[in-house]
């Protein structure tokens, strides 16, 4: 792993932790005054993916502090050396990286006020269709998982693919929940998006 992995890393998380989540929902709440971090609320179903839907950004966390700050230790996620030593890996996970941030900060913006984390059933939101939408029902979430599969190409290991793996799952069924949230809120208007527009491209 090189100097500037080791370096990047640190400095993106603390970019992506503070542009998609905590400044937007701070954004959202400042306009509308309604918290956009609806996972914090939910039970039921909803409850159990938004605990793993949090784990995915804690296990990130962990496995950037062991790569940065204890090196050492790194053996113990079980490093693919051999995808390791691809630079074409490497580079195009930086890419993919660097792509589904600046993807999701769109996405994310084009949603304005109706952008939350989770599904708000209290407050109606709008159905957004244009801009990004136009192309994916789900932006958001694409530039999520895109994001999971260029961490693991940056960094590959057995901790980084599970977290790819768990995270893609976890956003597969939480898309399935928000999906059914919008038919109920939207209902023909709804169904004819899904018409012309895919779940996600």
């Amino acid at each position: 792993m090189t100097d500037f992995v080791r370096i990047f890393l640190p400095i993106y998380l603390i970019i992506f932790v503070f542009s998609v989540f905590i400044l937007r929902t701070f954004i959202v709440w400042k306009i509308t005054g309604v918290n956009a971090y609806i996972l914090l609320k939910q039970d039921g179903v909803e409850g159990v993916v938004a605990r793993y839907f949090k784990l995915v950004p804690l296990a990130s966390i962990f496995v950037v502090v062991t790569v940065v700050a204890f090196p050492s230790a790194y053996t113990y996620l079980a490093p693919f050396y051999w995808l390791e030593e691809q630079q074409v890996a490497t580079l195009s996970g930086l890419f993919l990286l660097v792509v589904s941030l600046i993807w999701i900060w769109i996405s994310q913006t084009q949603m304005g006020n109706s952008w939350r984390i989770g599904v708000d059933k209290i407050n109606d939101t709008n159905l957004i269709i244009n801009g990004v939408f136009l192309i994916s029902r789900n932006p958001i979430f694409l530039g999520l998982a895109v994001n999971l599969v260029g961490f693991f190409l940056v960094i590959p290991n057995a901790a980084t693919l599970t977290i790819m793996l768990l995270g893609i799952a976890i956003i597969e069924i939480q898309v399935a929940l928000e999906e059914q949230h919008l038919l109920k809120l939207h209902n023909d208007n709804y169904v004819n998006y899904c018409k012309n527009v895919r779940r996600w491209l």
